[in-house]
């Protein structure tokens, strides 16, 4: 079924700025049903010219710190794209994409019910692999 992000307003290719880009996926994660606990950081990491379209990279990289570990053990990233076209009217809203570190499933931002579960399973595998070695 189709998860639609309520009352953000997305960006048009017109009005795109890296920015304002990393502004919306923000405003995106803020609808995310992830516990309170979860602190994340956001940053650009760089602009993709193609043919047809634009593409900008971003990451979230997220962790729990607690009391007694504050620097937490292991982090979770999330890999955003916000693909701007070259060939769609200006006015016509970016396409927002993610992907998890540990995958290659490329997620429509609109269209998918994020699961903080994926989250926890990224750190738990890195503390498994890191107790292995």
């Amino acid at each position: 079924t189709e998860h639609v992000i309520k009352n953000i307003q997305w960006i048009t290719g017109n009005n795109f700025t890296v920015e304002r880009g990393q502004q919306q996926i923000e405003e995106a994660i803020s609808t995310w049903e992830v516990h309170e606990s979860w602190l994340h950081w956001s940053e650009f990491l760089q602009e993709e010219e193609l043919e047809n379209s634009k593409r900008y990279h971003y990451r979230v990289c997220w962790s729990v710190p607690t009391r007694r570990k504050p620097i937490p053990r292991a982090t979770a990233s999330v890999y955003f794209v916000i693909e701007i076209s070259k060939i769609k009217p200006a006015t016509s809203p970016a396409e927002i994409f993610f992907t998890l570190e540990s995958s290659r499933l490329i997620h429509r931002l609109e269209q998918c019910l994020f699961r903080e579960k994926w989250l926890k399973d990224i750190i738990e595998n890195k503390i498994i692999l890191m107790e292995r070695l």
